[in-house]
């Protein structure tokens, strides 16, 4: 249940901590509304909150604009229109105003680039924001196109869920219900650090508090995606598109890849084959195994989201290893096949090599 309270010195929170445990407010970080200037001021609803709202503030306060802005939180209509910037409150979408909520009647927007998922607050400020906060956190120019790859592809395995599931938009277009449930998700893991009904405190100080819990733990979260895709992401991409182009010179059919170096290549094959316009498309990638130096050789799946196989590698080699393996396949070397059959190994990269090319012709 949402609570609507007179705004008071616990509705204004502060620079994050560190940690996103509940921290309390102590005398010397509370401020009163009436001694600070509202264009140091983000406001959003009070309440019960949710992941968009929480990140949506997490992102403006890491602009160059609201980088020392502290955050209201409040249903007062005339004191949230005075403020500098709102968001998930005010039923306006005005970028120029920093006005950013989406539950008005005919809100229809998307990040565009190929996306149709409808946005919450935090896609819309990411949608305004989010190429400038990536340039200021990796120290590159707002223009180079690693910084657009980034936007989009941060978009993509981030944010795209956050304005989904805010939204009330399934995963799956099908009336079938879900054979498990995920509450895993940053979403829902968000939603918990709301006071629960039993708690003893359920004060505006205790909301607050909690909220910026949940500001914490979003931004943390996509912090540690923004390094990951900026420090291991990009250079894999780069890695795999350069495998790509080199396909020809392992086998004939050209779908074959061979991994020069081990990287998340699976992030990236299905995108760049479509980038790159690659047909026929890939069925199998070698590559040597670092921690025994032998190499395996593991069918491409039919999409991202799947467990299937283009194509498995033989029925007849699944479950063998070693002798019996290299007996039935023909081949020397061999280490051993998935009972799945996606994939195998050998001790040569010529013999994971010589499986990939006989399974094409299985």
């Amino acid at each position: 249940m949402i609570r609507r309270t007179a705004i008071n010195a616990g509705e204004l929170l502060f620079p994050q901590t560190p940690s996103f445990r509940r921290q309390s407010l102590t005398p010397s970080n509370r401020f009163s509304f009436s001694s600070m200037a509202t264009t140091n001021l983000i406001g959003t609803h009070n309440g019960t909150f949710h992941c968009d709202e929480a990140l949506a503030c997490y992102f403006l306060r890491l602009t160059n604009k609201f980088s020392a802005a502290k955050i209201l939180r409040t249903r007062d209509i005339q004191v949230l229109d005075s403020l500098e910037a709102l968001v998930d409150v005010g039923g306006v979408y005005d970028p120029s105003r920093n006005r950013f909520d989406h539950h008005q009647h005919g809100f229809h927007q998307v990040l565009g680039h190929g996306f149709t998922t409808k946005l919450s607050s935090a896609g819309l400020v990411y949608k305004h924001y989010g190429m400038e906060i990536i340039s200021r956190k990796l120290n590159l120019d707002e223009g180079h196109p690693n910084v657009f790859r980034l936007y989009l592809a941060i978009y993509k395995s981030f944010m795209e869920a956050i304005d989904a599931i805010d939204n009330g938009i399934n995963q799956y277009d099908i009336d079938q219900p879900p054979k498990y449930v995920n509450n895993t998700n940053l979403s829902s893991r968000v939603g918990r650090l709301n006071l629960d009904w039993l708690d003893h405190d359920l004060s505006s100080e205790k909301e607050d508090e909690a909220f910026q819990c949940a500001m914490n733990l979003a931004g943390s979260e996509f912090l540690d995606i923004l390094n990951f895709h900026a420090r291991s992401w990009l250079p894999a991409r780069s890695i795999v598109m350069e495998c790509l182009l080199a396909r020809g010179n392992i086998d004939p059919s050209k779908e074959i890849m061979v991994l020069t170096k081990s990287c998340p290549w699976k992030l990236h094959i299905f995108e760049l084959e479509e980038e790159m316009k690659i047909d026929p498309p890939i069925k199998y990638v070698i590559y040597q195994d670092d921690r025994n130096k032998t190499w395996r050789i593991q069918a491409v799946a039919i999409s991202h989201d799947k467990f299937e196989s283009r194509r498995p590698l033989p029925s007849v080699w699944r479950g063998l290893e070693h002798d019996k393996l290299s007996e039935v396949a023909g081949i020397p070397g061999c280490v051993f096949v998935h009972m799945s059959g996606f994939i195998g190994g050998n001790l040569s990269y010529e013999g994971a090599l010589a499986m990939a090319r006989v399974s094409l012709a299985y």
